[in-house]
């Protein structure tokens, strides 16, 4: 009876102590620290036999339970340890630019400037203008040089940056009048059509859609049947392709981004696979599967716009990879060397303000050209 009654105790303490470790459990879980998860329950463990012991009085008891308790947090570091290296990879977002850097009539912005005052002013009734993150620097400039001078919030105001889904969705239920970026996808194509809005495209500009992997990797150049064939799962290990015996792990961005559809056209009727995902708690407590952020791992592959990675984030662990042999540069943009080159617009969807058509076509004058190739891309007539 004693040994009955002793148990019991033992596991209505622990019963007591489980709430609060589940607790914890849930909160590292949902703060993307699930990580540590396997150490809350090595703790409860050890826990439970430390009672055991205590209540038994069993032999020597307490050097007992330490190697006990060593013994689990050093099994539950082994999934812990590459999980927090995982973490500490550098990621790389397509919205991790702070975008006040460059909004126009700021004393210190990085928006360029013509030598002259522009010849097109707009005083009233401004076009309100969105876009693609990369292609911020370029529209801002068009608006420092033509709108009149107060403060644009990047998020909030005449002169915004919601990325380019959003962008589209903005343009399509008529709040844009202009956004800037690459062509539709299929999804935004259909909406607009659905939402009987007719999308017109006018390229001012080109850029270089790139590939890029860790600055370690020996991988300096891709063919773009080599490109396809690890973006459709062909291709899975970088000895494949002349790099060392690595798994490739090929990073996606989020459905109708700038970059994926840029991906999708790319591959044409290839086949894209299912891109890495992790695991995210929603709102409603259910937990969703999103597209993992490109995470530098040495084995990593993700993609961009060539302005993008070299002037707006400057990262110096990733390195652009050639395509067939030929760098991503101004040069062979402009030449028409580099093969995946992209041109981007200004999209209209039939807004009734009385400015649009006049600000884009003096984008497309000498004035705004030179503004794209000042900023650092290359104008749509070169």
């Amino acid at each position: 009876m004693k040994t009955f009654w002793g148990i019991l105790s033992v596991l209505f303490i622990w019963a007591l102590v489980f709430p609060f470790a589940g607790m914890a459990a849930f909160l590292l879980y949902i703060s993307n620290k699930g990580f540590f998860v396997p150490l809350v329950i090595a703790a409860y463990l050890s826990f439970g036999a430390m009672l055991v012991m205590a209540r038994f009085e069993l032999f020597n008891y307490k050097k007992h339970f330490w190697l006990g308790a060593a013994a689990l947090i050093a099994v539950s570091l082994l999934f812990t340890i590459p999980a927090v290296y995982d973490k500490t990879r550098p990621i790389i977002t397509d919205g991790q630019v702070e975008l006040a850097a460059y909004q126009p009539f700021e004393k210190r912005t990085k928006a360029v400037s013509l030598d002259e005052p522009a010849s097109l002013h707009i005083e009233d009734d401004l076009p309100i203008i969105d876009g693609a993150t990369a292609l911020y620097p370029v529209y801002a400039a068009f608006a420092q040089a033509v709108y009149p001078e107060k403060e644009y919030q990047p998020y909030d105001s005449e002169v915004m940056s919601n990325r380019t889904g959003a962008a589209y969705t903005n343009l399509r239920e008529g709040k844009a009048d202009i956004i800037f970026g690459l062509g539709p996808s299929t999804t935004q194509l259909n909406q607009a059509e659905n939402a009987g809005k007719e999308l017109k495209l006018t390229p001012i500009g080109k850029e270089a859609f790139v590939f890029f992997v860790n600055s370690k990797n020996p991988v300096d150049s891709l063919t773009e049947d080599e490109i396809k064939g690890i973006y459709s799962g062909k291709i899975t290990n970088w000895k494949e392709v002349g790099g060392k015996n690595d798994e490739i792990r090929a990073f996606q961005r989020p459905e109708n981004s700038g970059s994926q559809t840029a991906l999708q056209n790319f591959m044409g009727l290839t086949p894209i696979m299912k891109p890495p995902t992790e695991d995210v708690m929603s709102l409603m407590g259910t937990v969703i599967g999103e597209v993992s952020d490109y995470k530098n791992h040495k084995n990593a592959i993700g993609y961009t716009f060539r302005y993008y990675s070299t002037t707006m984030v400057k990262n110096n662990r990733i390195r652009l990879l050639g395509v067939n042999g030929v760098e991503p540069t101004i040069d062979t943009i402009k030449s028409g060397e580099y093969p995946l080159t992209n041109e981007f617009y200004a999209v209209t969807a039939g807004s009734d303000n009385p400015h649009v058509e006049a600000f884009i076509e003096w984008i497309l004058s000498d004035e705004g050209q030179e503004i794209i190739e000042k900023t650092g891309y290359v104008p749509v007539g070169k």
